[in-house]
Order: C-alpha cells, then structure tokens, then sequence
C-alpha cells in the first residue's frame, strides 16, 4: 500500500495485523536525496505502528537502497526482494546473495 496516513487507517479498520508499504517511490527517488525519499515511510510505518499495524516493505528494495531504509524503519517484520535478489545472484550466486541481503538488515556498520 502506498503510505497516504487515510489508507493506512483504513487498513487497520479491517482487521488485519500487518501492512506491506510499496517501496517503488522510495526505491526511484533514493539516488537523489535518500533522506526525503525514505521521509513518507518513516512516517507511514509510524502512524501504522500507533495502530497496531506491523509493517512489511517491497518493491525495487535492492543492496544499494535495503540498509538505509531498514536503518529508517528498524521495526520492519518483513520485506519482499525478488527482482533484484535474482538478478543480483546472476553475479554473484544464490547462497552468497541472499548472504549480502541478510547483511543489509542486520549489520550495524
């Protein structure tokens, strides 16, 4: 779901426990300013943690944007790579791949 604050609330009033943010936006515009790119889903992940929402991410999240957005987000339960991981494996294998992704979520440096 997009991180407009009405459509987050929406979802809690549903019922359902967990939101997945579309990460496309944030993905396109972290080349140019990565602070104002992450900024709408700080605070969306905000407002749907004050619901009781628990958060997952996806789309474009790859190892250039992934650890900056978890840093911003760190109470993530999920994200959703399959693009990027696949076509990163291409190069540099499938176990060693999913290694480096690992890495993005939980190293400190």
């Amino acid at each position: 779901m997009d991180t407009n604050p009405d459509n987050i609330e929406n979802a809690a009033l549903t019922g359902t426990d967990r939101v997945e943010l579309y990460t496309e936006p944030y993905a396109k515009n972290f080349p140019l300013n990565a602070e104002t790119a992450v900024y709408p889903f700080v605070r969306g992940a905000e407002i749907a943690r004050n619901l009781g929402l628990d958060i997952n991410a996806g789309h474009d999240l790859s190892l250039e944007n992934l650890r900056y957005f978890h840093r911003s987000i760190p109470w993530l339960k999920e994200v959703s790579i399959g693009h990027a991981l696949i076509s990163d494996s291409l190069y540099f294998g499938l176990e060693n791949t999913i290694q480096m992704y690992k890495r993005q979520l939980t190293d400190k440096t």
